[in-house]
């Protein structure tokens, strides 16, 4: 019942991965190719540690 209110860490990884995704765009778009390369290298770092998260979680869920 309590588990209701707990929040998901998974979920804001993939917000701000998503933002940093928009930044990156954004910064490609203005000519900024090595910002762009910069967050987009951030980005991949956090979508690793995003996959990471979500197997322990379903790790965890199977046992």
């Amino acid at each position: 019942m309590f588990g209701l209110f707990k929040r998901n860490p998974v979920k804001k990884l993939e917000n701000k991965y998503a933002v940093m995704l928009t930044e990156a765009r954004d910064l490609q778009r203005k000519g900024d190719i090595i910002g762009f390369a910069r967050v987009s290298a951030e980005a991949d770092s956090l979508l690793r540690e995003i996959e990471a998260a979500e197997s322990v979680g379903k790790k965890s869920a199977n046992t």
